[in-house]
């Protein structure tokens, strides 16, 4: 299966949360491979933005591939897409819980169908990689705003 809803509860307030996943420049700080963002067109972190990143995929240390802020609604929901043979969607949405903490909702979605061999390798590869990584993407993204 590709693709999916991880979730992750936060003890910080959505706002420390917001700021951590509706800035772009700072996802490098809580991603466990190497990642970066540079910005092609628009204002930062704003819908239509479009941006260039490099980061790690199964293979490929060094992927490149473009993409578009497509939703921010401050400070619940964040969501864009990046153009890799089809456009690949993520979404985070951050949901106050009573005590003061954040669930934190991160929807990966796939392109479909997924052409060529990565339609053949990613129902594979992605369960034994790619949700391992989110997972610990999501770890790191805590520990960060928790430290404040």
């Amino acid at each position: 299966m590709t693709g999916g809803t991880f979730t992750t509860r936060i003890q910080a307030p959505v706002p420390t949360v917001w700021a951590l996943v509706a800035d772009m420049d700072t996802h490098a700080s809580w991603s466990p491979k190497p990642y970066a963002v540079e910005w092609l067109s628009g204002e930062p972190n704003q819908v239509g933005s479009r941006f260039r990143s490099v980061g790690w995929v199964p293979g490929d240390k060094h992927h490149v591939n473009e993409g578009e802020i497509t939703e921010r609604v401050e400070p619940t929901r964040f969501a864009l897409k990046a153009d890799d043979g089809g456009w690949f969607i993520d979404e985070f949405d951050l949901i106050p819980v009573g005590d003061g903490a954040t669930e934190v909702r991160f929807t990966l979605t796939f392109p479909k169908p997924l052409k060529g061999f990565a339609g053949i390798a990613a129902p594979v590869v992605f369960p034994l990689l790619g949700k391992p990584d989110i997972h610990k993407r999501l770890d790191l993204l805590k520990e960060k705003a928790e430290r404040g």
